[in-house]
């Protein structure tokens, strides 16, 4: 039986599998930059799970302007929105979320959404997910520029559905989501992974569970 009162989710890789679209999109800005493209290594050491103007900030050798960085980061979030668009196949939620968050309705348990992502990128979500029969488009929190990291951020969103943090789940994908929802104070985290990760990631503190869809 679930004992969780309120729920709060990530996004990206979470409930939209979409991390070969900023990986084609970080390829643009990095041909664009330096002429070449970025390296596994690269993306695993470097890239992934680091702000964008972090990641420009590397690819000019920390010499970008302030100016560059608003520039090239508006411009990776345009590209990864592109190639997003052109693969219609895989613009979808995760199996078996539309049907979670209708449980959840019907259930009366408050859950909302705790992203990184832009403004620009949250909105394309809502429009091409319909994401607004289930959330209220202005209660979702995102990256405004306001919050110091992402513990801020869980730490907003459960203030913003009215549930004390020891009593929500939240859903995650990665090492840093889950360290953030851990030092949140959350200890119900539900970690989306593939089948190889789930043994590892289960011995992370705080994870309660590992699955690959939300078809439970």
């Amino acid at each position: 039986m679930e004992t969780y009162e309120g729920v709060i989710f990530d996004f990206n890789g979470t409930l939209f599998f979409d991390d070969d679209k900023h990986v084609l999109a970080w390829g643009e800005i990095s041909r664009l930059l330096r002429g070449r493209d970025i390296t596994d290594g690269e993306l695993h050491t470097k890239l992934n799970g680091t702000p964008n103007i972090m990641n420009i900030q590397y690819m000019m050798d920390g010499k970008a302007t302030e100016e560059e960085q608003d520039r090239y980061s508006q411009l990776k979030e345009e590209y990864y929105r592109r190639f997003c668009r052109e693969d219609q196949e895989h613009l979808h939620l995760v199996s078996g979320a539309e049907r979670y968050f209708d449980y959840l309705k019907q259930h009366k348990i408050p859950f909302t959404i705790a992203s990184a992502s832009i403004k620009e990128n949250i909105d394309f979500f809502i429009e091409s997910f319909r994401l607004d029969r289930w959330f209220e488009p202005s209660e979702i929190i995102y990256d405004n520029g306001t919050y110091e990291n992402k513990i801020a951020m869980f730490q907003e969103a459960a203030d913003l559905i009215g549930v004390d943090m020891g009593r929500i789940r939240i859903y995650e994908d990665s090492l840093s989501g889950i360290r953030s929802a851990y030092e949140a104070g959350c200890r119900d985290i539900a970690v989306i992974c593939p089948k190889e990760k789930e043994e590892e990631l289960r011995k992370y503190p705080g994870v309660t569970k590992t699955m690959r869809d939300f078809l439970f």
